[in-house]
């Protein structure tokens, strides 16, 4: 496959083994979060979780605090902020999942403006993280 070479190459954040595996074994992902604050697949399950429980704003200061370092890690790895950062890669996951948590609990206290960038820079990462994120 020839890749454009007016678009940047996709952002393939680096896997986090020990992170993942303490949150795939059930770990509180709070406990998760203490131990590797950068992990943000650890922010992600706590702000979906306060979503799913009606705290918004809690949602709201995990999604942004999970954002926040996986924007750090996209740079980290090269990222120039645009250009595709693909669902299918497992360690992209956490920081597009924070995003789509910024994103529902902005809407939910009126941050229509927040919604909005949020939902297109997942767009302009990979539109795939729409459908599988629920903002589709």
């Amino acid at each position: 496959m020839t890749r454009n070479l007016l678009e940047p190459p996709e952002t393939l954040l680096p896997e986090s083994p020990e992170a993942q595996a303490e949150l795939s074994a059930g770990t509180d992902p709070t406990v998760v979060a203490a131990h590797h604050p950068a992990f943000s697949a650890a922010w992600a399950a706590l702000a979906e979780a306060a979503l799913e429980s009606g705290q918004n704003i809690a949602a709201y200061a995990y999604a942004r605090t999970g954002y926040h370092r996986g924007l750090d890690a996209l740079r980290k790895a090269g990222w120039k902020g645009f250009g595709p950062v693909p669902w299918r890669h497992e360690p992209n996951q956490g920081v597009l999942r924070s995003i789509a948590a910024l994103a529902k609990a902005a809407k939910s206290i009126g941050e229509d403006d927040e919604f909005d960038r949020c939902r297109k820079l997942l767009e302009d990462s990979d539109p795939k993280s729409l459908e599988a994120t629920g903002l589709a």
